[in-house]
């Protein structure tokens, strides 16, 4: 299951797991996306909207792989930023997930295997002016990514945090407005001296190298690798 998932981050790590042989939930808000990435890939579409609670527990959780990506940004300063906007975050990106996987986990335990990824960003490790509701929803859930480790080791169920820099999708495009007008810089000037600035490789990560390194740690070989969270941030957390 991949939440998010017809767009994006959440396409790609889809279709990287289906060319794995894996038979994958694309979960949604916008179902026609998700029925088109599922189609694609020969996997099944859901259309959520995860800041609904109660739907979110409607779903059918038997996954052996939950991939938590689903999520949003809005940019503003504190004395700005909209309350229910703030709270809507935190249900997306992290009571979603926290709903997701309690449901999840009896059916790995049953099975002795399961994999949890959450796609987190480099903003669970470090934070960002104007961005309250993301940085606190990112290290909220890395927070529960160690918890799920510690509780699924026993039942040979790993939990791990994949933590890129900015990616380039449809989330960090359309936040470059905001960014230019929060910092009062052209949008021109965004991606070169806010995204990239503390990053040493000068690029944006693509999706597909988000997804890969998904993939590798639901093989065989990651076992070993829980409870910890995996920086592709071209070093901005070197410095």
């Amino acid at each position: 299951m991949v939440t998010g998932g017809a767009s994006g981050i959440g396409r790609a790590c889809a279709a990287r797991l289906a060319g794995a042989g894996a038979r994958v939930v694309v979960v949604d808000r916008d179902g026609a996306a998700a029925a088109e990435v599922a189609e694609a890939i020969g996997g099944v579409a859901v259309a959520l909207d995860l800041t609904d609670t109660a739907a979110v527990e409607t779903i059918d959780a038997d996954v052996d792989v939950l991939v938590n990506n689903a999520g949003f940004q809005h940019v503003a300063p504190l004395p700005e930023f909209p309350a229910e906007t703030f709270a809507a975050l935190q249900r997306v990106m992290v009571e979603a997930p926290f709903r997701l996987v309690r449901r999840a986990l009896p059916h790995m335990y049953a099975r002795g295997w399961g994999r949890v990824v959450t796609i987190s960003s480099v903003h669970g490790l470090r934070a960002s002016a104007f961005k309250s509701a993301y940085v606190t929803a990112k290290h909220g859930v890395e927070g529960l990514s160690k918890v799920i480790a510690l509780e699924g080791a026993p039942h040979g169920v790993t939990a791990n945090c994949v933590n890129p820099g900015y990616v380039r999708t449809p989330l960090v495009e359309n936040q470059i407005a905001d960014q230019a007008r929060a910092h009062g810089i052209p949008e021109a000037e965004v991606v070169e001296k806010i995204m990239l600035a503390r990053s040493a490789v000068k690029r944006l990560v693509e999706p597909a190298e988000v997804a890969e390194l998904l993939a590798y740690l639901c093989t065989p070989a990651a076992s070993f690798i829980t409870g910890t969270s995996i920086a592709m941030d071209g070093g901005w957390t070197a410095s």
